[in-house]
């Protein structure tokens, strides 16, 4: 019932939510809702006028490569750039959105990289042992092909042509 809400509403936060899921006959308390959301991996993402709303990640909105890709691309638009320093890569992106690109990224489970770990707008990307920045940039760009080709520039990379 939280996909097809999520998935067919604009709901901007739990609250939201509960009241609609009791509208529909299913109560729930905010801890059981938080955990459930957390389970669906139910992102928030800005959608302009409406705010952040809820959305359910690329893999549970519809399984279909069209929206995959779709949701891969909306989700490169927002980095903003990297750079290392020795095998940790510092991924630069808009305000709310570094949590998404992090699933994404460790959804595809590169054997380059060890992880990701994720805050706001930063992601720390823990490169494994051997692997150079330029094939870092090649999982990247394969992970977010609407990424606007990288390249590197006094050991920063940045996104060419925003």
């Amino acid at each position: 019932m939280i996909r097809r809400v999520i998935s067919e509403e604009v709901i901007s936060n739990q609250d939201e939510l509960q009241l609609r899921l009791k509208e529909l006959g299913s109560e729930v308390t905010q801890a059981t809702l938080s955990r459930d959301l957390k389970f669906l991996q139910v992102i928030k993402v800005n959608e302009g006028k409406n705010g952040y709303v809820y959305r359910l990640s690329s893999d549970k909105i519809n399984p279909s490569l069209e929206n995959e890709h779709y949701s891969q691309n909306f989700l490169a638009s927002a980095v903003l750039g990297i750079e290392f320093s020795g095998n940790l890569g510092v991924l630069k992106t808009m305000p709310g959105y570094a949590n998404s690109i992090a699933i994404l990224i460790d959804k595809f489970n590169p054997k380059e990289l060890l992880g990701t770990v994720a805050g706001d707008d930063t992601i720390l990307i823990i490169v494994r042992e051997g692997i150079n920045r330029e094939e870092v940039t090649g999982i990247l760009n394969k992970i977010l092909p609407g990424l606007r080709e990288l390249r590197i520039r006094n050991y920063e990379l940045r996104i060419t042509d925003l």
